[in-house]
């Protein structure tokens, strides 16, 4: 199983080899979550609900950063919750074995069982 698709993003590739190497579940990538809104989640795995958004230039006043941006994200997290998802995210910096195995392993322990 593996992500679906590569991005152009080179967080966004790193964390797609990650996913892969460690044999994490597949999930959707671009996600479109909201009925009204056109919010996407980075990466989904539709059967526990849990989205992986990845934070990328933390440390180049990035998008993420900036205020307008920031609140943008907090509206976009606020409706996932409130539909449902669990939201996690990496940073620039923690796209490594440690957190993407740490979500792997927490997906894996929320799947439903056969």
């Amino acid at each position: 199983t593996a992500v679906t698709t590569e991005t152009g993003s080179p967080l966004a590739a790193q964390f797609e080899h990650l996913w892969r190497t460690w044999g994490g579940p597949e999930l959707v990538q671009e996600y479109r979550f909201h009925p009204v809104r056109k919010w996407r989640l980075d990466y989904y795995h539709a059967p526990t609900k849990t989205a992986v958004e990845l934070e990328g230039g933390l440390y180049s006043n990035g998008r993420h950063t900036r205020a307008s941006g920031y609140q943008g994200d907090i509206d976009k997290y606020n409706a996932a919750a409130m539909l449902g998802i669990t939201v996690l995210r990496l940073g620039t910096g923690q796209v490594d074995h440690q957190h993407v195995t740490e979500i792997i392993d927490y997906i894996k322990a929320k799947e439903p069982q056969p």
